[in-house]
């Protein structure tokens, strides 16, 4: 479908949706329905008429210019507005493309995230808890809710694996990148020769499923509780609050311990459970749509080696996309949106390429 005939359509079901919303026919769930998708579509509308305005001001320009003959200051004045035009019009044509680049429908979600030492003992169960922080001080910059779910620790400051529930707008469209091995180099704080370790961490990141998107039949789950537990193994109740849910047919397992009331800990765990589920109904379909999946960013790998942490150089580095920068301890405290722009925008120039 060429870009004239797409911008068309667009413009052809906002207006159908604008006539439906105001007849008064619909029932409750239809009318979100069909408002969500209008106001989705209405700022690609708007960006589709400022295009035809600049092609319009353009061709009016030329025809200005091919009439005024000898007029000095008319052909000057639309020589000018002829080069203006031009420079805008690649600008608004790219912003529409963009705008009509199929959405991850999941973009909008809340996200689990998962982190989990990887190679390097104590190292890496360290760098995981630092990893887990920069995402929740990255959600408080946002002004997101970042909720624990289950920390399992060291006893020495570390995270064996953690995970936790993060809610805003926009989340994983933001954070769906992450998925993937982080590698950190620095000298640990237990090394008394001053060498530098290479340890790693792997970060999940799965948008929140929803009711309607998994069924989880009650006979497919076993559900076990237990005390919770604290760093080093001392109980931090005395009660079976802690849950641990196990799906049989897929065999994942989810746990949480985070809450003292067994209900509210059963909730997390099938929360956390759908989010898994549907991350793998998600994977599957994208392995059956593109085998070039794995060459894509954001595949969601978690055998790739995706970014290394120099905390010697004081430097970060996006494997994916060759994006190097000289500010890692911003970067650990949460600032990662120029990481996270780059890797978007990279996402979207591929995209963008594919549809050529």
């Amino acid at each position: 479908m060429s870009l004239l005939e797409s911008l068309k359509r667009v413009a052809d079901r906002h207006e159908e949706l604008g006539a439906l919303l105001s007849s008064g026919d619909l029932g409750a769930d239809q009318f979100q329905q069909f408002s969500k998708e209008y106001s989705d579509l209405t700022p690609v509308v708007e960006a589709i008429d400022a295009l035809e305005q600049v092609r319009t001001g353009l061709a009016d320009a030329q025809t200005m210019l091919s009439e005024c003959g000898d007029d000095a200051e008319m052909r000057s004045l639309a020589n000018d507005e002829i080069q203006e035009l031009k420079i805008r019009l690649p600008e608004l044509e790219r912003s529409v493309q963009l705008l009509l680049l199929p959405k991850d429908e999941a973009d909008d979600r809340n996200a689990i995230l998962e982190v989990r030492a990887g190679t390097g003992g104590d190292e890496a169960a360290l760098f995981a808890a630092d990893l887990y922080r920069m995402y929740q001080r990255f959600a408080d910059e946002h002004g997101w809710k970042f909720e624990a779910l289950d920390i399992s620790e060291t006893g020495i400051g570390g995270y064996k694996e953690a995970t936790a529930t993060i809610s805003g707008k926009n989340v994983f469209a933001r954070l769906k990148f992450e998925s993937g091995v982080h590698r950190v180099q620095r000298v640990p704080e237990t090394e008394s020769g001053g060498r530098i370790h290479t340890s790693a961490a792997t970060v999940a990141v799965l948008p929140e499923a929803k009711d309607v998107d998994i069924e989880v039949r009650t006979e497919d789950l076993r559900i076990d509780t237990y005390r919770a537990q604290g760093a080093g193994g001392q109980h931090v109740n005395t009660t079976d609050s802690a849950v641990r849910i196990t799906h049989t047919p897929s065999g994942i397992v989810v746990q949480c311990q985070d809450g003292r009331s067994q209900h509210k800990n059963k909730e997390k765990a099938m929360t956390m459970l759908r989010a898994k589920l549907y991350d793998h109904q998600r994977q599957t379909l994208d392995r059956e749509r593109a085998e070039s999946r794995k060459g894509q960013v954001g595949s969601g790998d978690r055998s790739e080696r995706i970014r290394t942490y120099n905390f010697p150089q004081g430097r970060v580095t996006d494997h994916r996309i060759g994006l190097t920068l000289h500010k890692l301890d911003r970067v650990m405290e949460g600032d990662m949106d120029e990481i996270i722009d780059a890797l978007a925008a990279e996402d979207q120039a591929r995209r963008l390429g594919e549809l050529s």
